[in-house]
């Protein structure tokens, strides 16, 4: 049996993808991925050691820009060049994770007769996700609320990759130069992690607030390409992005603060480890963020901070640390387990098998 999984644009696009490549192993799918010629997709899934597929991909913006006109375009051409390579691999499902690359893959497999499945983190759909669903065969959804957007929703969680919870303390202590400290020195370590790209906002104020934190925390900071303003001192490791190093940096963090990227809340809820969540504000998003967040804040599972009241991020941070055992007894009410099980089984159920496409 063939899948094609597609999805790209940030890091939450391709790593639940990347969760489900081992049981789809296990399973005997033979893998391939269909992403765009140069989004961050390609980096992570050319690690993973499967064929990898490019394609000509647009952005499509509800907002009036000029690049509307000319995106519109590259994504005539994605769907021609995803035309030609499905005919050439004859997968018997695609698996969309969403993003804007995934728009051609799944136009394209719809013509050929191909079952789609897709996958919607978010509480409320995406432009691309919306586009795809009517011609998928179901919509596997992390939110119940998510559910009620569509009638072809089901819930099954969110895929989590497994070594995410495997990582070891003592090989982040080495990697920081928390090692160096004796026992008596040691502190609690915060974890700040914008997502794939950064957070800007979010980082200018832990450069501002670090004098104060490192007084009482260590630091460990996930800036974003580009974006490390302020250089590594005792107490503090400033990382640009992190790949392999993120399970043992997860396993090392007693507070993490983050953005509230559905698959980063989940992996978050997994991991049990207590976390303060800045959701992107309206204005720099469609507002999905903003309603993940509300979701885990209702569920007594997240702390919340809105960008607009960062001014108040320090006390905030110890008003987590100081409640952080509450924020723990919550989740681990929560089942986080089966994410992956219940999104194979929907692949499963719509593999087409034992026909050619047409």
């Amino acid at each position: 049996m063939k899948i094609v999984l597609t999805g790209g644009g940030t890091a939450g696009h391709v790593t639940p993808n990347i969760a489900l490549l081992p049981t789809l192993a296990k399973l005997g799918y033979q893998v391939e991925y269909i992403g765009s010629h140069n989004g961050i997709e390609r980096g992570l899934i050319n690690l993973c050691e499967i064929p990898y597929h490019s394609i000509s991909s647009g952005k499509l913006r509800r907002y009036f820009d000029l690049k509307n006109f000319t995106d519109i375009f590259r994504i005539i051409k994605g769907f021609f060049d995803a035309l030609l390579i499905l005919r050439k691999i004859r997968p018997n499902i695609i698996f969309s994770k969403g993003g804007f690359v995934a728009v051609p893959v799944a136009l394209a497999g719809h013509i050929l007769k191909i079952p789609i499945v897709i996958h919607e983190s978010d509480i409320t759909p995406g432009l691309a996700t919306k586009i795809i669903m009517p011609f998928a065969k179901v919509v596997c959804a992390s939110f119940p609320e998510t559910v009620k957007h569509t009638t072809k929703g089901i819930l099954t969680g969110s895929p989590i990759r497994e070594e995410l919870i495997l990582g070891d303390k003592t090989i982040a202590m080495q990697l920081c130069g928390f090692d160096k400290f004796d026992k008596k020195s040691q502190k609690p370590i915060i974890l700040v992690i914008g997502g794939s790209l950064g957070a800007t906002t979010i980082n200018k104020h832990i450069f501002e607030l670090l004098p104060t934190l490192l007084e009482d925390f260590h630091v460990i900071h996930v800036c974003g390409k580009g974006n490390i303003s302020v250089d590594a001192c005792p107490g503090y490791a400033p990382f640009e992005y992190v790949q392999e190093e993120l399970p043992h940096i997860f396993a090392a963090a007693d507070l993490i603060i983050s953005r509230a990227g559905a698959n980063t809340l989940f992996e978050l809820l997994a991991l049990k480890k207590p976390h303060l969540l800045i959701p992107l504000t309206r204005a720099a998003s469609r507002g999905d963020q903003i309603l993940n967040a509300e979701s885990f804040e209702k569920q007594g599972f997240s702390a919340v901070l809105q960008e607009e009241q960062l001014e108040n991020l320090y006390l905030a941070i110890l008003d987590l640390y100081e409640k952080r055992e509450m924020y723990v007894s919550q989740m681990q009410t929560k089942e986080t387990s089966k994410g992956i099980d219940n999104v194979i089984a929907q692949i499963k159920q719509w593999t087409k098998v034992g026909k050619d496409i047409e």
